[in-house]
């Protein structure tokens, strides 16, 4: 991808989540010191995160093909789609931090529910950042499948086509299927001998600076599990009740929600080692005003995990499907016809050849920038995160362990 389109990508995601931003920002600015409790001004601002919350939602899940900035897109579950899910994440993201700090008194941090809620969130962002290195991971195996997908198409497109092409096609794709199944009952991280943790290494060698950047990219221990990560992550997700569903409760469990739901979709979408039971895992609240479109796309997604998983489906990913399908079907074409290949098995191999050539475009257009964007919101919730804590920690009051500072 090139880096202008990244670009636009990114500028998009914080055009569309800067609206109470800039409102608070402006509101800060002139105004004297920061309220110590709800006014009416905060209020319109709550109300505006659930709004904006769930029409961003409800357009992907009315609209699949559609990106956010009205241009075309991909099918459910598609590469495509799943960018725009990060993009919906990161303007989420973006509202939630002005709502919760700016113009805040950070006293109020260091009372109840708050004092409990933000350490919450915080661990939630580490597990997300945990989730970020497991995917970027999974997308390197996507690649490899790819790259034999390419080779067999490579094979495919020469003029002539024999025994000895077809045998070298059959051998590329079975390697492919083989590796999807490794993959789906272990998970592409699994390969990692040791656990690598987001906010440091074991040892404290400190040559990393000089290392490529992609080292900074690390995996997660052969025991990590994606289905027990999300379990622990909406664990504690309670919704506010009584008083504090009118106060800052609400946006904090907004966000958690999103954070958690987010993660659940690449799990279900990008293999991921130990998913079993996914669709059980995490269930959200249907009585509160901005849920529906995300239950929505919970449910579709859950109703396609469930068909999936009784096949041991690799992911839900539109073109890991697309992928696997045809290949078994070429897989099958090659080691069937006879030889010298008759016309009619001929049309048969160049449309799946056709077919495969443009899953593997796809996912040479999209599996790169996907990272990309997976890293984006890994240094999002970096940043995040130490501007939170920062502002708790104006306060001078300890609420927080001393291990959510390091």
């Amino acid at each position: 991808m090139p880096t202008t389109e990244y670009q636009r990508s990114s500028s998009r995601s914080a055009f569309l989540g800067r609206s109470i931003l800039s409102f608070r920002r402006n509101q800060v600015a002139v105004s004297s010191p920061p309220p110590s409790s709800m006014d009416s001004e905060d209020t319109h601002d709550l109300e505006l995160f659930q709004k904006h919350t769930s029409e961003r939602f409800l357009h992907l899940s009315n609209d699949p093909t559609t990106s956010l900035d009205g241009g075309g897109g991909d099918n459910f579950l598609s590469l495509g789609w799943l960018r725009n899910l990060l993009d919906v994440f990161l303007c989420c993201e973006a509202e939630f931090k002005a709502v919760l700090i700016l113009g805040r008194d950070p006293s109020q941090f260091v009372k109840p529910p708050l004092d409990r809620l933000i350490p919450e969130l915080l661990d939630r962002a580490v597990k997300a950042l945990d989730f970020c290195n497991a995917i970027t991971n999974s997308i390197d195996s996507i690649l490899h499948w790819q790259q034999l997908a390419l080779l067999a198409v490579s094979v495919l497109e020469q003029d002539l086509i024999g025994e000895g092409q077809l045998g070298r096609v059959r051998k590329a794709l079975t390697s492919l299927v083989a590796s999807m199944a490794v993959d789906d009952k272990d998970g592409s991280s699994a390969k990692t001998p040791e656990r690598n943790w987001s906010f440091g290494r074991r040892g404290g060698n400190n040559s990393a600076a000089n290392q490529n950047p992609r080292s900074f990219w690390w995996g997660v221990s052969r025991n990590w599990s994606a289905s027990k990560q999300i379990q622990s992550m909406s664990a504690n997700l309670v919704v506010p009740r009584g008083g504090e569903s009118t106060g800052l409760a609400l946006p904090v469990y907004m966000m958690s929600t999103v954070l958690v739901f987010v993660m659940w979709v690449f799990v279900a979408a990008i293999p991921c080692q130990d998913r079993s039971g996914l669709s059980n895992h995490f269930q959200i609240p249907r009585q509160l005003s901005w849920t529906g479109p995300i239950i929505g796309l919970q449910d579709r997604i859950s109703d396609e995990w469930k068909k999936k998983e009784k096949k041991g489906s690799v992911g839900l990913l539109d073109e890991i499907q697309r992928l696997e399908k045809c290949s078994e079907a070429l897989i099958e074409l090659a080691g069937t016809v006879p030889y010298p290949v008759e016309a009619e098995q001929m049309e048969e191999i160049r449309a799946r050849t056709n077919e495969l050539s443009e899953i593997c475009r796809k996912m040479e257009e999209g599996l790169v920038p996907l990272q990309r964007q997976v890293r984006e919101v890994f240094h999002r919730i970096v940043r995040s995160r130490a501007e939170v804590l920062g502002f708790v920690d104006s306060t001078g009051l300890v609420i927080l362990p001393h291990s959510y500072f390091s």
